[in-house]
């Protein structure tokens, strides 16, 4: 007989929870673990799968295999060391379930299928959706109705248990008794799907789910959004048909043993010691900033600036609480407005692959739901949240394609998330916050076609200012003639197709790239003193622009956060804890050649935020001013303003010539502000 015959499993699990120790000398590990239960209040024991599978690989193997008979064993073992280490403790729990942590291989979710029945497993993925706890039956209490006598069933299954009648010889009762919810035994049940992880997910295919079951201290362990690994024990049920026909085919669920969550706060990847030799190495080149933008999709010719951006967004600044509970986000959001067929869809395809979670969608497609969360029907009908794009995004980025094609309803469910962060969620009863804690890289077409460069940003595309207003850059892809570029860039799409290498200069490998992403995003550097001098003395001049009553606004506080952040993400890119001053003229610069672009009045060439903060520029505001107060003026005598009156008065009084002034009128009226009573004359609403 073998050794693992003559000693029971019992005895087995005993000897792993007696005899490993922390260290060779050092203290007993889960002796330790026993002992300190009674001050957390906890009935269970998490146990490393490793640790067993060094000590006894023949039980850890059997435990894999046979998990319904060597995980009570291991229960029982755990509960019998218990009572050596803290018999009044073991007293009062009862009993004590053990939990295995870190399976040595976990199964990817589309290969979870019947040969796995049965069998202790791990997999990993993102929780999109968890029903409220409820209570589960263990011990069911079921009482006579005729004599009164109870009887106990231990419940296990998805169903009820329920004695045919009564057990007492001198009651002959066959009608089923009582259950008596008083004296039964309960305890927490919640039901969770995980869905296969973005980056996982194969070209073309869907996602797949399983549901998991939760009870006791595992329920809440986990929220929509986190990015999980469990390990459980997959069963099946058959599947039954609206009228309760039983079907041939049946569902498969995992019965939860152990949660561990991995993507709550910072996203856990291992970095090897080989890999971040490889890290230490890159950031002895003065030059590594450079060449992080240069890797930024090699195979896109040109857009230093687009680039430079976005690795400033994948790096990301610091998440801020200030003392009064005020959170100021730490991640950037990025808007390329830009003509067909300047390589959009591309950018915002290869950074979602890059960012350590990265997620891609397209507007078109894309619900407020969709983008934020969903509360749908479970089958009991209660309801369940399940988590959108960007709470699956959380402490990614999120990638939103053809972003002006989205539904101007949908549009706006995600003014919070970019601000705030979060996603607020009240409806089917129930009302949550979850946490949003993404960057956001989006890409539109302009609304005529193509971006006409004598047209505010705001006229150039169909989206709300309150959205414009929370993208940190802006940058417009004009898709220009230009003989020595369209040169340049046909050379390089023909090198592409003709199997030429991308480029002469070495760039650092995707994979490197995105390791070297997650390495720095541990980094938390601080402003120096003069950078922060210099970001005051960028804000001031800018300020300085627009003093007096009559001046635009070149500069908002707004912008100034994105510069802090900005050069926090910059010096990360850098490895550094200090953000320098060539940090701040950095990030100043990149500043200046968005609101070249983007921040500019068209009609007096000067820097204007508000056209990016209101939708229009002061010299725009100040002239439709000019056409309110004359309706206002003139309709004192007659009630309304004939057009030709007020059209004249413009002209003469405020220098407007009649076309522009018919324009500023036809704007008002669209705005509401005046209306016309009858054809040819105008009055203030």
């Amino acid at each position: 007989m073998t050794e693992l015959e003559t000693i029971s499993p019992e005895e087995r699990f005993q000897n792993v929870l007696s005899d490993i120790r922390t260290e060779p000398d050092g203290p007993y590990k889960y002796r330790q673990r026993l002992a300190q239960l009674a001050v957390s209040g906890a009935h269970s024991l998490e146990v490393d799968f490793g640790d067993l599978l060094v000590y006894d690989e023949t039980l850890a193997r059997l435990l894999l295999e046979s998990p319904d008979r060597y995980l009570e064993s291991a229960n029982r073992a755990a509960y019998s060391q218990l009572k050596t280490e803290d018999p009044d403790y073991a007293e009062k729990v009862g009993r004590l379930v053990v939990r295995f942590k870190g399976l040595p291989q976990a199964i990817p979710l589309r290969k979870v299928g019947s040969l796995q029945i049965g069998k202790l497993i791990m997999v990993e993925g993102i929780l999109v959706r968890a029903t409220t706890v409820k209570p589960l039956l263990t011990r069911a209490a079921f009482r006579c109705r005729r004599c009164e006598t109870t009887q106990f069933v231990e419940q296990s299954g998805l169903f009820l248990d329920r004695p045919l009648g009564c057990t007492n010889p001198s009651c002959r009762e066959r009608s089923p008794p009582q259950l008596v919810e008083s004296e039964s035994e309960f305890i927490n049940f919640q039901e969770i799907r995980i869905q296969e992880r973005p980056e996982d997910l194969p070209a073309g295919q869907l996602p797949r789910t399983v549901n998991v079951n939760l009870i006791d201290d595992l329920v809440d362990a986990a929220r929509p959004g986190d990015r999980v690994s469990i390990a459980g024990v997959v069963r099946a049920y058959q599947e039954t048909t609206s009228r309760g026909s039983k079907l041939r085919t049946f569902d498969m669920y995992i019965e939860g043993n152990h949660v561990d969550v991995s993507g709550r706060e910072a996203e856990i990847v291992q970095i090897t010691s080989v890999e971040e030799a490889q890290i230490k190495d890159l950031v002895k080149d003065p030059w590594i900033y450079r060449k992080i933008i240069r890797s930024i999709a090699p195979s896109i010719y040109g857009y230093d600036d687009i680039k430079e951006a976005i690795t400033l967004l994948l790096f990301g600044g610091l998440h801020k609480v200030m003392p009064d509970g005020v959170s100021i986000r730490g991640d950037a959001n990025v808007l390329l407005i830009g003509d067909p067929g300047t390589a959009k869809s591309q950018l915002l395809q290869y950074v979602s692959r890059l960012a350590p979670r990265g997620l891609y969608t397209s507007g078109r497609g894309t619900t407020a739901a969709g983008l934020t969360a969903a509360v749908m029907r479970e089958r009991d009908g209660g309801m369940a949240l399940e988590a959108g794009a960007l709470v699956l995004a959380d402490k990614g980025v999120c990638c939103i394609d053809e972003f002006d094609k989205m539904r101007p309803e949908d549009r706006v469910a995600i003014h919070e998330a970019m601000e705030q962060q979060t996603v607020s969620v009240a409806k089917g009863g129930i009302v949550a916050t979850l946490n949003a804690r993404a960057s956001i890289l989006a890409a539109a077409n302009p609304s005529m076609g193509r971006y006409d460069p004598y047209r505010t940003v705001s006229d150039n595309i169909s989206l709300p200012i309150t959205v414009l207003s929370r993208f940190d850059l802006i940058f417009i892809l004009r898709d220009a003639p230009e003989k020595e570029l369209d040169a340049r860039m046909s050379e390089h799409i023909l090198g592409l197709h003709g199997g030429r290498p991308v480029s002469a200069e070495a760039t650092i490998p995707p994979d490197l790239l995105r390791k070297y992403i997650i390495y720095a995003r541990r980094i938390k550097p601080l402003l120096s003193s003069e950078a922060i001098q210099r970001f005051q003395e960028f804000y001031m001049l800018m300020r300085s622009v627009s003093e007096g009553a009559e001046a635009s606004i070149a500069i908002t506080p707004r912008q100034l956060e994105s510069l802090i952040r900005l050069s926090e993400a910059r010096a990360r890119a850098s490895l550094k804890d200090t953000v320098t001053v060539e940090d701040a003229e950095g990030v100043i610069s990149l500043m200046k050649k968005c609101l070249e672009q983007v921040g500019i009045d068209v009609s007096t060439g000067k820097y204007d935020i508000d056209i990016i903060m209101t939708g229009k520029s002061k010299t725009l505001r100040d002239k439709l001013l000019e056409v309110l107060s004359s309706v206002t003026e003139l309709e004192k005598d007659t009630g309304s303003v004939k057009q030709e009156d007020l059209l004249a008065h413009l002209e003469s009084e405020h220098g407007i010539s009649g076309s522009e002034a018919e324009r500023l009128i036809s704007q008002l009226q669209r705005e509401g502000t005046i209306y016309s009573p009858k054809p040819g004359f105008l009055k203030k609403t």
